[in-house]
């Protein structure tokens, strides 16, 4: 059986196809074969500590206190980050936020679960 690529806009993998489109049932999006091969090549997958697909201008929680270079304070367990932006850290720090008494900061995926 041919594997169908997973859905754009939310990761789902229950997708069909309907003539030359593909259409995910979960969140009713369409797209065409073309743009599904475009889309493979230059998306940006950043996933959470627990697995869930995050995207830009997701709220997250931190789950593990961390520290901050050049701060004597840190970030907390459980602080609440609102907004996200996904950006392509080649060091592995994907995510571009503010976080609150800290101010903008860049944080790995692994240390935030999505709210």
């Amino acid at each position: 059986m041919e594997q169908l690529p997973n859905c754009p806009k939310c990761g789902g993998e229950y997708t069909y196809e309907d003539g030359d489109l593909f259409i995910c049932p979960e969140c009713a999006h369409e797209w065409s074969q073309d743009a599904s091969l475009a889309a493979d090549e230059d998306a940006l997958v950043v996933k959470d500590a627990n697995g869930t697909l995050l995207q830009d201008g997701d709220d997250v929680t931190v789950i593990k206190d961390l520290k901050v270079k050049g701060s004597s304070s840190g970030i907390k367990v459980g602080t609440k980050i609102k907004g996200i932006r996904l950006v392509d850290g080649h060091d592995g720090h994907n995510i571009d936020c503010k976080v609150p008494g800290v101010g903008a900061i860049k944080l790995k995926q692994e240390f935030v679960k999505k709210s």
